[in-house]
């Protein structure tokens, strides 16, 4: 494998956990001959929910149907608002838009790149009917500052977990800290199944009308009550969805020993800030995101990718994308952490030899030496 320079990939920016349990799990599946709509796909959501601590999860064919989903299942579309931050991958906002309602974005706090209560207040209008909560990187948003806003303006709190699977806030697991979360299992993700989706609430009701939306409105075999979709998840990924829940909590004690490893590497080198983690909050790091000065970050993000380790831009702001080019609006936090930010390798199979390279190669693109 190869960088987009050229240059062999040594360390990669992802690497999924996957090995002969979750190919024994397909091959079970395939051998059933029940493929979809079926015990492994209702296993996989049972399960799901009860590591989070919630009643209900109802799974998708990917994260982005699953919020939109969401959103239709809440009543949410064209004439209203969702508040969500620009610091996150495209989704999240580009699922308001799906459904005819309009994504309002809000700027982030600099320190966890999580959305910001005060600017959410300043954001919300008549129109606005929810606020999606982002746990970027895996860190969970200010939840309970956030719930103060929507609690106060009788909107939704929602979260945006996709990136943040068994991580909690002030002793909770994220996934339940608002009427509904929404996860991915994309395979940048801690655990994976290629692609996926699943929603998690103790809102039976809402979970009832999740299931009918996601499988064309069918109450029964051909009878159909209301408009819906194709969003299923499939027999086989639910069932490699099982196997990668049951190594979650492992996963994430390699990542949180790893983490411990990587910052003191890092907090040597003048001009990197490792990623900060808030009090009373557990951070499962699907990225690792560290800050650099504005000036440099571009050529630091080459160099690596010259040095065979795959950096990245986790994630250019949505709002600057094309398709919200005519979106105006004031995010000086956000601008000035997309300037600034680089993530690095770290996924649970890195060895403490390529966290010390990775240390060691930043160190001498900014001139320093390591002792």
């Amino acid at each position: 494998m190869h960088s987009a320079l050229g240059a062999p990939t040594r360390i990669r920016l992802a690497s999924p956990d996957v090995d002969d349990r979750e190919i024994a799990a397909v091959a079970r599946v395939l051998r059933s001959g029940i493929l979809t709509n079926g015990p492994e796909t209702a296993a996989f959501e049972t399960a799901f929910a009860a590591r989070h601590r919630v009643e209900c999860g109802i799974a998708f064919a990917n994260g982005t149907v699953a919020l939109a989903a969401l959103y239709l299942a809440l009543g949410i579309g064209p004439g209203d608002e969702v508040i969500v931050p620009s610091m996150t991958f495209i989704s999240s906002a580009t699922s308001v838009l799906h459904v005819g309602a309009r994504p309002v974005f809000a700027d982030i706090e600099p320190e966890t790149f999580t959305l910001d209560p005060a600017d959410v207040a300043r954001k919300l209008t008549p129109r606005t009917k929810a606020i999606l909560a982002v746990h970027y990187a895996g860190q969970p948003a200010d939840m309970d500052g956030l719930r103060a806003v929507a609690d106060d303006a009788r909107i939704l709190l929602l979260e945006d977990a996709a990136e943040a699977h068994g991580a909690t806030y002030r002793g909770r697991p994220v996934g339940g800290l608002g009427a509904a979360a929404m996860f991915s299992f994309t395979p940048t993700k801690n655990i994976t199944m290629g692609e996926g989706g699943l929603v998690t609430t103790d809102d039976g009701g809402l979970a009832a009308r999740l299931r009918l939306l996601r499988n064309h409105g069918q109450i029964a075999l051909y009878e159909h009550a209301q408009l819906g979709y194709n969003w299923r998840l499939t027999e086989m990924q639910a069932a490699m969805g099982l196997v990668q829940l049951e190594k979650l909590d492992a996963i994430l004690a390699r990542k949180a020993s790893n983490a411990m490893v990587l910052r003191p590497l890092l907090e040597v080198i003048p001009g990197v800030r490792p990623p900060v983690v808030a009090a009373e909050r557990t951070h499962t790091f699907m990225i690792y995101t560290i800050l650099l000065s504005s000036a440099i970050r571009d050529a630091v993000l080459q160099g690596m990718l010259q040095a065979g380790i795959e950096a990245r831009v986790y994630f250019p702001p949505a709002h600057r994308q094309p398709v919200f080019a005519r979106t105006s609006t004031d995010l000086p936090a956000t601008e000035e952490v997309a300037g600034r930010m680089l993530s690095v390798p770290f996924h649970s199979r890195l060895s403490a030899s390529e966290l010390i390279e990775i240390a060691n190669t930043l160190a001498t693109l900014l001139g320093v030496t390591m002792k």
